[in-house]
């Protein structure tokens, strides 16, 4: 199989750009050649003989949104000249203007365009307008890119549900869940040997984990800030890029700073989880939540929200989901019964530990190769129909 897969990061280093590198050196190994249409592509991606890499390079520009309009007109204009070459075509949401045989979901911008809490309707400055632009360009041309692809996937229930609110048919929307690196996220197996002061983190305090983008008010660490005030004696480690973030000044206006610990953007975030008491992500909108399901395999209850699309993977046995995103009261009693009770985080680590076994990036690699031999095959046995 001819495979080109047009996307802007093949890479280990983020939520969908891990989805791709996943799929890709699957494909690999069952001896399928592979083009990536791409910005960035990892390193050891590149070194190999079945990859070739069609490099679309937008660092040069200063926004994002310019960024992706630039990578789609690109994209789009290379595919026009050179889409007989290939048996399948697979894109991701907004990536390029040409029809695609396979669309995977791993974001609805019409469902964050419409959320009471998109920084459009936080903030009345230019971010605002920014955010709002971002968002709304997304969405008008998700509606397009969705509509006329063969196959959708959407990386959770939820998200199935958001791409048949925008109009497409539910018949061709398949549901596949990201997965999990087993190798690296998993439990320490020898826990007398974890050591924060290696990581620069509180000892012999209970600590809680945050992880993500904190320059934008979606994965809600303001929620986490303001219920942190009322379970004193928890102390929480926060991973992301602090640059022109405004919570290290939110936890020192709440009086907390002492007690959360910035950690900055890390690439050892599987060795931070094996040190910490459990984890919490508040998101006010996640297609799925990949950084979830890797704490659950490194043996972590966890606290996320009901609009997340890991949470459908969730059972009280290993976690706490939260009905309401701003509910700062709820957070805190979920915050403090986990502090509290280290049986209880014993127990849905346990639990949480043996759902995430399931969900192998393995797994998930194979299941989206199969989908795509089988379409290939289809469509061959279809000409050979129609030839006879």
């Amino acid at each position: 199989m001819k495979l080109c897969v047009v996307t802007p990061g093949v890479i280990r280093g983020d939520g969908q750009g891990r989805a791709n590198y996943e799929i890709v050196w699957e494909a690999i190994r069952q001896g399928h050649q592979v083009t990536l249409v791409a910005s960035q592509v990892a390193h050891d991606l590149q070194q190999q003989p079945q990859i070739r890499w069609i490099n679309i390079p937008t660092k040069q520009y200063p926004l994002a949104l310019i960024r992706e309009i630039v990578f789609a007109w690109r994209s789009t204009a290379w595919l026009r000249q050179h889409r007989h070459e290939f048996d399948l075509i697979q894109v991701y949401g907004t990536a390029t203007g040409i029809a695609s045989d396979v669309n995977t979901a791993q974001f609805s911008h019409n469902a964050w365009l419409k959320s009471p809490v998109h920084a459009c309707r936080q903030r009345r400055d230019f971010y605002g307008i920014y955010q709002w632009l971002h968002t709304a360009w997304h969405a008008y041309w998700e509606k397009q890119a969705f509509r006329q692809t063969k196959q959708a996937i959407a990386v959770a229930e939820t998200v199935k549900q958001q791409l048949i609110d925008i109009g497409v048919t539910a018949e061709k929307i398949e549901v596949i869940y990201n997965g999990v690196d087993l190798t690296e996220f998993h439990p320490e197996p020898n826990p007398e040997r974890t050591d924060r002061r290696q990581l620069n983190l509180p000892i012999n305090v209970p600590l809680a984990l945050f992880a993500g983008d904190i320059r934008l008010n979606r994965k809600n660490l303001d929620t986490v800030l303001r219920a942190l005030v009322h379970v004193p004696g928890l102390h929480l480690a926060v991973i992301g890029a602090v640059e022109r973030s405004p919570y290290p000044a939110m936890a020192v206006e709440l009086d907390v700073a002492d007690r959360v610990h910035f950690m900055g953007f890390r690439s050892d975030i599987a060795q931070i989880m094996r040190v910490v008491d459990f984890f919490v992500f508040p998101t006010r909108y996640e297609p799925f939540g990949m950084v979830v399901l890797e704490a659950m395999a490194t043996e972590l209850p966890v606290i996320t929200t009901a609009i997340a699309g890991v949470a459908e993977l969730i059972t009280p046995d290993c976690g706490i989901v939260l009905a309401d995103t701003e509910d700062v009261e709820a957070l805190a009693a979920a915050m403090q019964r986990l502090m509290a009770d280290p049986d209880l985080r014993h127990r849905m680590g346990k639990v949480g530990y043996a759902i995430a076994q399931q969900h192998s990036w393995s797994s998930k690699a194979k299941r989206y190769i199969q989908l795509f031999e089988d379409m290939v095959t289809n469509t061959t046995n279809h000409r050979l129909t129609l030839i006879s």
